[in-house]
Order: C-alpha cells, then structure tokens, then sequence
C-alpha cells in the first residue's frame, strides 16, 4: 500500500473531534429520551387497555402470520409511497410537525376502529405510511436528506424499535453507523428483520380497534400513543447518527450506553 495512503488511514483528513461537556450532555439527553419514550406511550395505552383486552379475544389465534404479512406489506408500501407524500401539495406544507403528524394519525385510527378488525386491517397501511413520512421528517431536521434510498432504509430501521409492551424497547445500536447496501435484496432482507417486531406492535393496534364503533375511539388513543413512541424513537437514532458524524461511532455509543445502563434500561448491542 502505498506510505501516503497508510498515513491517510491512520490520520484522516477529517477525524472526529473530541466529545466536549456540550456533546456529552447531548448524547446523554438522547437516551434520557429513549428512556423516557415508553413511559409516555405506556400510559396512553394503559388508556385503552380494557379496550385492548377485549380486542385481542376477537382476533383469531391463527392470524399471527397474517398480522406478519400485513406488516411486511405496509412497510414495503410505506418506504415507495412515503416520499412522495412529502411532496409541495398542501396537505404535505400542512402537515410537517411530529404534532401534525400525530393528529393525522388519530384521525386514521378512529377512522378504521369505526367497522372493527376489517376496517382496522384496512387502514393499517395509511397508518404507517403517515408515521414513515414523520420519521422522514425527524431525519431531514438532523440532517440527513429524506429522499434519499439511504435515509429511507434508516426510517425502516426505526421501526424495528419496538413498541409499547415489548421487553427490547429501544433504538438497537449494533449497526447504526453501518451503510446500508442500496439494493433490493437489501431492503427485503431489512423488512424481513422488521417486520415480526412491527408484527407485534401492529397486533396491539388492531386489538385496540377490534370492536366495531368503540374501537374508533381505542383506535385513535393507540395510533397517537404509536406516532409518539416512533417519532421519540426516530429524534434519538437520528440524533446518534448526527452525534456520530462529528464526533465518531465508538465515544457517542459508549457515552449512550452508559447512561442507559446506568438506568437499567434494556440495551441491545453485539
């Protein structure tokens, strides 16, 4: 190899600049968001969980794969609709807050709660895609470009954080600052990973709305409580893989593992 290429690796042009009391504090506060992020969804679940109790009695038990495929289904739908959601039309200059995003949201799930389970399978895809185009939105204010293949795959990530109920909440650090393979193959493999942890999320929502006309109002409290979790979610990987970018992958996770395991709050790293 040649002596100036070494030099070049060892000594890049760019290296990443110290972690200062500032950047700490930053990093820090991303997980105290993390941590924080269950708690504020679980009491608005905790809401409707009668609700939720007599919904899941009315899904049938062999619906899991089912309920699998419909995630699958609406993440792939999601990541080819969303960007262009985010077009110049006004409801897209209208709705461009996480609150905005959050009402939007409700009003869908009341909307499929109103005719029980089917109305509730039916509007699942609009539910997530508004909730992909809000995490688009969180990146583009960290950073990152939005329309990108690249950032899109990382909004899909987001969805792999769980939910509400889950014993792994949490953003999963292991390959945060890996770069995704811009392919096909890639972005199956990736909904492949998502979509049973999605699954389980998504079944929770669907109790919440199995009740035909009671489930609107259950269905509204549940997308609500999902469109803040995610977005919660979606501030903290993005706020990471901005940390990272100025500061370098090892010192932001180390200091953001800390601090969470310093709460006993579930970490998943190799």
């Amino acid at each position: 190899m040649d002596p100036a290429l070494t030099l070049k690796l060892v000594n890049p042009d760019d290296p990443p600049a110290p972690m200062g009391l500032d950047a700490d504090a930053e990093v820090a506060a991303l997980a105290l968001r993390q941590r924080a992020a269950r708690g504020m969804v679980m009491k608005a679940v905790t809401f409707v969980g009668g609700q939720v109790e007599d919904g899941l009695k009315l899904i049938p038990k062999g619906m899991r794969d089912q309920i699998e495929a419909a995630a699958r289904a609406a993440l792939l739908q999601s990541y080819r609709l969303a960007e262009a959601s985010r077009g110049d039309g006004m409801l897209a200059r209208r709705v461009r807050t996480d609150r905005a995003h959050r009402v939007v949201a409700a009003i869908s799930g009341a909307l499929g709660g109103v005719g029980g389970l089917p109305t509730a399978l039916a509007e699942l895809p609009v539910a997530t895609t508004v909730i992909f185009r809000a995490v688009q939105g969180v990146a583009a204010a960290h950073g990152e470009d939005p329309a990108s293949e690249e950032t899109r795959l990382e909004v899909l990530r987001v969805f792999g954080a769980g939910g509400p109920g889950s014993k792994d909440d949490g953003i999963d650090t292991t390959f945060i600052g890996a770069r995704l393979s811009l392919s096909g193959v890639a972005l199956n493999r990736l909904i492949g990973q998502i979509a049973p942890r999605f699954g389980l999320v998504i079944s929770q929502k669907l109790a919440a709305q199995a009740v035909p006309i009671l489930g609107a109002a259950a269905g509204a409290g549940a997308n609500y409580a999902f469109m803040r979790y995610y977005t919660e979610m979606a501030h903290v990987h993005f706020g990471l893989r901005r940390m990272m970018r100025l500061h370098g992958e090892d010192a932001v996770l180390d200091r953001f593992h800390k601090v969470l395991a310093a709460g006993k709050v579930p970490v998943r790293r190799a």
